[in-house]
């Protein structure tokens, strides 16, 4: 097993500062989060997945999604779609912007996702598969890795075969959740699979799943031998999680947990982002579930919730920030 500790990372011919990672969430993972996970330390933070589809198809809501910060640093772009011709076309289409790496998505669980053949639903198909990430991976200059779950239910547990073939088709790395897309995210993650695909590939294998602080990331790593660690849900409302988990692996020492001043401060910082890139009207609809996030734990934090879901403005949010967290 390789030593524990926060490392770079080399993805093709892009190198990452550290090995952890910010992974893809829908709803959550917009510029101005992926801002605060950046400067928190993630060694590379993962856009909301955006449909290649309707990139063709000129969809006007995609151009927010598309839009990245000089200051997010790494940056993985991730398509979904099951089309080669039209996921090739559309990477190639877009690969002047400022990514690093793009990302195939190949573990939604989603079910109009999955419906239409896409995400996870081509863990059922891996020919198709295959034929989706060669075809992108001549398409483009820049590096493609692929995002799998263990399988698609327990009858169809085929990751290492997945990202064998993900190797073979060119892939730079393949990142591995842990559960079928039938345990959506319930249930322990597996990190034996993650293994398994570890010592199919010679390709880097960035695990996913339950990691939560960094005592569950070194564990991922020892366990699966794996060379990163992505992390999803627990960084909802924690951006510091990266910081935290990088001086875990580099000290052993556990971070304090952030005051309720500094969870404030951030709350306001990120509502100030949201309403840059978004407007204040919706950039403080946005925060609602943002805040129920950080505030969970602490003291008010029910009642903080409860007023900010009320909250049409920045100056009603600061105000209930400012009576309840003096």
């Amino acid at each position: 097993m390789k030593e524990c500790k926060l490392r770079k990372l080399q993805i093709g011919d892009v190198t990452l500062d550290n090995n952890i990672i910010l992974a893809p969430m829908a709803g959550v993972t917009d510029l101005p989060f992926r801002l605060l996970c950046a400067q928190a330390g993630a060694g590379m933070v993962c856009m909301e997945m955006i449909s290649a589809k309707a990139l063709h198809y000129h969809n006007k809501n995609t151009d927010a999604l598309l839009e990245i910060h000089p200051k997010e640093g790494k940056v993985s772009l991730q398509l979904f779609g099951s089309d080669p011709d039209i996921v090739s076309e559309m990477a190639k289409r877009i690969e002047e912007r400022p990514f690093s790496i793009l990302d195939l998505n190949m573990g939604c669980p989603v079910p109009k996702v999955v419906k239409n053949g896409e995400g996870c639903a081509l863990m059922k198909d891996p020919v198709l598969a295959g034929r989706i990430i060669e075809k992108t991976v001549r398409a483009l200059h820049k590096p493609v890795t692929v995002k799998i779950r263990k399988g698609f239910d327990e009858n169809c547990i085929n990751a290492p075969e997945l990202a064998h073939i993900a190797q073979e088709s060119g892939a730079a790395a393949v990142a591995v959740h842990g559960r079928t897309r039938e345990q959506y995210y319930s249930g322990r993650a597996d990190w034996d699979s993650i293994r398994r695909v570890k010592e199919t590939v010679r390709i880097p294998v960035i695990g996913n799943g339950d990691v939560t602080d960094g005592e569950s990331a070194r564990r991922l790593m020892e366990e699966t031998g794996c060379d990163g660690v992505m992390v999803g849900r627990a960084a909802r409302g924690n951006p510091w999680l990266f910081q935290q988990i990088g001086v875990y692996l580099e000290t052993g020492e556990i971070p304090e947990k952030p005051t309720a001043a500094m969870v404030k401060e951030t709350v306001l910082r990120h509502t100030a982002l949201q309403i840059a890139y978004k407007g204040e009207s919706m950039g403080v609809r946005e925060m609602r579930k943002h805040v129920s996030w950080y505030t969970a734990g602490y003291p008010h934090s029910a009642r903080i919730r409860q007023l900010v879901n009320q909250a049409e403005s920045l100056e009603e949010l600061k105000e209930t920030m400012d009576i309840l967290w003096q």
